[in-house]
């Protein structure tokens, strides 16, 4: 499946970039057993904030739903280098999607869509998966979203 995945990403004009470092006291990702859980990925493009601040007072729902695609991106980066190589995808199980946002915000769910879409894109049915989108009042780097993943790995 990897080399799809690759070709995949390839054709969606995609390159991954190297999996980013933990900004904090955590690590990037855990396996446990089969699963991998990361830790949550911002919208990060060449080291910088794809888009800033809050959604449905700072940017709208199409430039958020396109960082979330960016931090769809960066969590297959965390899988490669967990895994060292997407061959050991079998399945997205769940993502988990927080959108910083106004109170009366509810398209949350269109949000997360940008990153569903685009794991659907590139891993196929191996791509479906569960998913919450919920809103917050504010994320680290006063970035718009951020999504954690839950993969089944071979």
């Amino acid at each position: 499946m990897g080399d799809t995945i690759e070709k995949r990403l390839a054709e969606l004009g995609v390159t991954l970039p190297a999996a980013a470092a933990p900004a904090a006291n955590y690590v990037p990702y855990v396996r446990s057993g089969n699963l991998l859980f990361t830790a949550g990925q911002l919208p990060l493009k060449d080291g910088k904030l794809v888009a800033s601040g809050l959604v449905g007072r700072d940017i709208d729902t199409a430039a958020a739903k396109d960082a979330a695609k960016y931090c769809a991106i960066n969590i297959l980066a965390q899988v490669k280098a967990a895994a060292g190589s997407l061959d050991a995808i079998r399945r997205l199980v769940k993502i988990t999607v927080f959108v910083a946002s106004t109170p009366d915000f509810t398209e949350q769910h269109l949000v997360a869509n940008g990153a569903s879409d685009f794991l659907a894109a590139v891993l196929g049915d191996a791509g479906k998966h569960a998913r919450s989108a919920v809103g917050m009042a504010s994320l680290p780097l006063n970035a718009p979203v951020e999504i954690e993943a839950i993969v089944e790995l071979a």
